[in-house]
């Protein structure tokens, strides 16, 4: 297994920390003073981490969790990010492996345990993943639509898949914080546990799937990933990256960003 990178924030702390228990290979976003965002390594390591355990023959279930209190606050925007800038063709690519690895060729069932926000390309990831439980404290916002922009990491395919093509659309464009129970009813998340015993209920829900006959399970995911499949899946995640970086280069995706340091309303032009 290739060492974990370090933050650069914090000497010698693991931007992702890696346990096993049991059969469960257990990912936790540890970038807790930024909300655990996605900087381009935390992505690199996610995608690293979930190959070794699909290779893994011991490991029959991947859960993925956060550190402190929030699953993935987005994409890492900050200026302190730019030290971690890989080229724009990297980046897309290391997108593209970030779901395809999770949905696709990880033939075994992934578990999101949303403890806490997960907001726009953290919301992402959380809908990459097989299986998504709840904590009672999670939150839920697009992100996206707010920044004047659309969505990326695959979730114009997992979102309408998961909730169907309205409910998908009203969330998305309604650009409002739902809680957990919200996005239960919605069919965001299956199953939401009180946030004092979360991690033990995540951690038992993980080893009760981990549980069931291996090649069961595998065949299974490949079965029910296969029936929802886009024809081309990889080119709809460049896709999303073109426009969600389109949205973010135009004059009111400049504007909804000033809009949002200014804390008021953004006008909107059209251009």
């Amino acid at each position: 297994m290739a060492e974990p990178t370090v933050d650069s924030t914090k000497e010698d702390t693991p931007i992702l920390l890696e346990e096993t228990d049991g059969h469960v290979r257990v990912l936790r976003l540890n970038r807790p003073q930024k909300k655990n965002a996605l900087s381009n390594a935390l992505t690199g390591e996610i995608v690293r981490a979930v190959e070794d355990a699909a290779q893994d023959d011991a490991v029959r279930v991947v859960g993925m969790t956060g550190v402190g209190d929030a699953f993935c606050a987005g994409a890492d925007l900050s200026p302190s990010a730019s030290r971690d800038r890989q080229s724009a063709g990297d980046t897309v690519e290391t997108v593209v492996k970030l779901v395809t690895g999770i949905r696709v060729n990880c033939e075994k069932p992934v578990i999101a345990g949303i403890n806490g926000i997960a907001i726009g390309a953290g919301l992402s990831l959380a809908m990459s993943c097989d299986i998504r439980m709840a904590s009672t404290k999670a939150r839920f916002h697009p992100g996206y639509a707010r920044a004047g922009t659309s969505p990326d990491c695959g979730l114009t395919w997992t979102l309408p898949q998961a909730i169907g093509h309205e409910r998908a659309m009203r969330f998305l464009l309604e650009v409002e914080m739902i809680d957990a129970e919200t996005a239960n009813a919605m069919g965001m998340v299956g199953s939401v546990a009180p946030a004092e015993s979360f991690e033990e209920a995540f951690l038992a829900y993980c080893r009760k799937i981990a549980e069931v006959a291996p090649l069961a399970a595998q065949q299974t995911k490949l079965q029910v990933t296969r029936a929802g499949l886009p024809d081309n899946l990889e080119e709809l995640i460049r896709d999303e990256l073109r426009y969600t970086g389109r949205g973010l280069k135009s004059a009111d995706g400049k504007e909804a960003v000033r809009a949002i340091f200014e804390k008021r309303k953004p006008v909107f032009t059209g251009q």
